[in-house]
């Protein structure tokens, strides 16, 4: 838990001014007993001796007065340094959840794909908002009520011990069994925060893949089934809060029990002993302990709900700096040389997903600068997971991939991202317009480049049909588009790139053929200068490519022009066959 206040110490003076604040305000709130016990002790003729050492000998209506001056100020006193750490732990939980939230996307940006794969979005998302919004209540309130029962129980224990031990011993008689039962209960119910916030992740995770997915559900008319899987989901989350709430429905009713008997006992041998004699105890001082045994206990029954945030707090921080708790990322031995002329290498390269046979089996291939390659096989043949390994998405399980001469092991994966333009076949778009979209991370293009772009994509003319042209909101992840529309406008952000080396990854695959011919028709100019990977179903696409590599399982089979390749009469050949229909 203390690893959250390293956040904290960028801001430490407002968080011991707030802290201060706090303080000041209990103890301020923690007089009106003792202002009621000294006027009752005045209107008794044993006013406090306080008052006879400042003002001397006066009247009972003049000291009922003072007291009474001094209680509006104490009370204005209080009201301020409410306001003060209320403001304070406010703006402090504000600062410290926004700087958490930003290292958190930061430590998750900075995971490699393979961590994608294998968590869950909406517990991701969990972890970034409640999980994070969590520590902000903590911040916020849980802490400021840690540190005024602390005051409250140091406050009174002085005060009451000050006034007579004998009653302070008695009164105080429980904590030595609330405090192991409140050790106990919080170890018990520990165990169950952690569950219900890995329960809450998964029911976000359900429900945001369900929306996500919700064309999917409908088409296959599945509502009743998701419909279960949340429930399940639902149930899940419930049953993991009731289990805790066994626990904490229980301690209360056990704590104010114990309290009570100590409440009765100072009030039955107080009265006793003032009915007695006893010259050690005035009425007003049993008032004043009664109020303060009041004040000192009571809180304890907060005591859970304390506890409660507290565990709650310590769950979720576990899961934030879980995304801190990543391998120390290697030191690049190597700057990229610049200008970068685009010349790639696979030197007997091999790849294995987690699951599944070896995907790519010792490829050796080198592409020269300016040099356009098609690749092309069938489904599952490893075309894709070379650009991964370009990208170093992953990395080969044996062999070397080389920039410029360069292994791009030895270079930062940014730098090497820089230099490559991707057209994916798994376009994603983000929710704005298609200006947004089209300038993704390059703030400073101009209207004139996007629009340019967008010309060479093919998708100028779609754009200028509608009203509102490129500030067109095109809705989450592109829905207001066609799959093609979307290929289109990937098409036109990775041309807006400009970076030396341009990767379409079936690029073409969701527009129709004339769409097609047109793209290829400006193919040569988007592409002039540049080295280009055209990763292919469609053979049509990389015909006029410089070369063509053939892939199948893991190995490249064929290698050449495509006229070349058809006298070979060999796998590509039978592809080309197949979709020109003659197969």
């Amino acid at each position: 838990m203390w690893v959250l206040f390293k956040y904290i110490k960028p801001f430490r003076i407002q968080f011991y001014l707030a802290c201060l604040s706090s303080i000041l305000n209990k103890i301020l709130d923690l007089m009106p007993p003792l202002l009621v016990a000294w006027i009752i002790d005045t209107l008794a003729s044993k006013p406090p001796l306080w008052i006879q050492s400042i003002f001397g000998s006066t009247s009972a209506l003049n000291q009922a007065l003072i007291i009474s001056v001094a209680g509006f100020i104490i009370f204005g006193l209080e009201s301020f340094f409410q306001w003060a750490y209320q403001y304070g732990f406010f703006n402090l939980a504000q600062k410290v959840q926004h700087q958490l939230r930003m290292d958190a996307y930061q430590a998750l940006q900075a995971k490699e794909v393979l961590f994608f794969e294998n968590h869950r979005l909406g517990d991701t998302l969990a972890i970034l908002n409640d999980d994070i919004n969590q520590l902000e209540r903590f911040l916020n309130n849980g802490f400021n009520l840690i540190l005024q029962m602390v005051i409250i129980i140091l406050f009174c224990i002085v005060v009451l011990l000050g006034t007579s031990w004998h009653l302070a011993l008695l009164g105080l008689s429980a904590f030595p069994i609330i405090i192991p039962c409140s050790l106990i209960y919080q170890k018990k119910i520990s165990p169950f925060y952690k569950k219900i916030r890995e329960k809450s992740g998964a029911l976000n995770s359900r429900i945001e893949n369900n929306i996500a997915g919700m064309f999917v559900i409908k088409s296959f008319t599945a509502e009743s089934f998701e419909k279960k899987r949340v429930e399940s989901a639902s149930l899940g989350y419930a049953e993991a809060n009731m289990k805790a709430v066994r626990y904490t429905s229980l301690y209360i009713p056990l704590i104010r029990m114990l309290i009570a008997s100590s409440f009765s006992a100072v009030l039955f041998m107080g009265s006793y002993w003032i009915l007695n004699g006893a010259s050690f105890l005035t009425i007003g001082e049993l008032v004043l302990f009664s109020t303060l045994i009041q004040r000192i206990l009571w809180p304890m029954t907060t005591l859970g709900t304390i506890l409660d945030d507290t565990e709650r707090a310590k769950a979720s921080i576990k899961r934030v700096f879980q995304l801190f708790n990543t391998d120390t990322k290697p030191l690049y031995s190597a700057l990229l040389k610049t200008p970068v002329k685009g010349q790639l290498v696979f030197d007997q390269v091999s790849f294995q997903y987690q699951i599944g046979p070896q995907v790519l089996n010792k490829i050796s291939l080198s592409i020269q600068p300016h040099e356009v390659v098609g690749i092309a096989g069938t489904t599952g043949s490893g075309k894709s997971t070379l650009v991964k390994l370009l990208l170093r998405f992953y990395e080969p399980i044996s062999g070397s991939i080389f920039l410029d001469g360069q292994p791009i092991q030895d270079l930062d994966p940014r730098e090497v991202r820089k230099q490559i333009s991707l057209v994916s076949q798994d376009v994603y778009l983000f929710f704005g317009t298609i200006y947004d979209n089209i300038a993704y991370g390059l703030p400073h293009v101009t209207f004139q480049d996007v629009e340019y772009a967008a010309k060479q994509a093919e998708l100028h003319q779609f754009v200028s049909t509608l009203p509102e042209g490129y500030h067109t909101l095109i809705g989450e992840k592109g829905i207001k588009l066609s799959g093609g529309q979307r290929q289109r406008l990937s098409i036109a952000r990775a041309i807006l790139k400009n970076a030396p080396i341009i990767i379409l990854d079936e690029a073409t695959s969701s527009v129709d053929t004339e769409t097609e011919l047109a793209i290829q028709h400006h193919l040569h100019e988007f592409t002039k200068g540049k080295t280009a990977i055209i990763i292919a179903h469609r053979l049509s696409t990389i015909r006029k490519a410089n070369r063509i590599v053939v892939l199948s399982k893991g190995k490249i089979t064929q290698e050449g022009h495509h006229d070349d390749l058809i006298k070979q009469d060999g796998q590509y050949a039978d592809l080309w066959k197949i979709q020109i229909g003659e197969g």
